[in-house]
Parts: structure tokens; C-alpha cells; sequence
């Protein structure tokens, strides 16, 4: 599962660009990787891990602006594509298969 955090944050004053560096730097501790400016995403084991960085994305809310988050399969994620520039190494889905004996 992917999960993606994608938000506008005003960055006005300074309170403003304190509190949406803040965020940023939350999400880049928590395991996310910036797709593109104010796009982040990061992957998940599960639904259970989904449901932990929602919590954690939310406890850490700037007081203003938009912010959205939007959780996807792997088969979804592999059917997006990239139109102009390349994936970044990190966005790259890492296909390995589980060998049983």
C-alpha cells in the first residue's frame, strides 16, 4: 500500500513558513519522499501501517492551509505514470518474490 500526502500550505509570515517547514520535515522523518513540490508519499505494509502515518500525519496538521492524504494499492501505484522527467529511485516499486521450498 502507498500512501500519499499531498497539501498547500500558506507561507506568507514568518509563523507560516515556520510551521510549513515543520510539516515538511515531520513527513520526511516519518519515511515519506517528496514526489514533487507539496507531494509526498511513502509506503506501507498494510492497511494497519496506512491507518499508524494517518494518525501521525494528523497529530502534526499546520493550523492553516489544505491537506490531503489518499492510500493506494501497489497494482494502482504501478499504473501511474510519469509523463515529463524520471522516478526518482526511491519511487521506484521494488518487485520481489517470496521462493518456498
Amino acid at each position: 500500500m502507498w500512501i500519499f500526502v499531498l497539501f498547500d500550505l500558506p507561507t506568507k509570515t514568518k509563523k507560516e513558513k515556520r510551521s510549513y517547514i515543520e510539516f515538511r520535515r515531520f513527513l520526511l522523518k516519518d519515511g515519506f519522499i517528496m514526489m514533487q513540490f507539496s507531494v509526498y508519499s511513502r509506503i506501507c505494509k498494510g492497511d494497519d501501517s496506512v491507518d499508524t502515518h494517518k494518525k501521525r500525519v494528523k497529530a502534526h496538521l499546520p493550523s492553516k492551509g489544505h491537506v490531503r492524504m489518499l492510500s493506494i494499492t501497489d497494482l494502482q501505484y504501478s499504473k501511474m505514470e510519469t509523463l515529463v522527467g524520471i522516478k526518482k529511485e526511491e519511487e521506484k516499486l521494488e518487485k520481489k518474490q517470496l521462493l518456498l521450498f
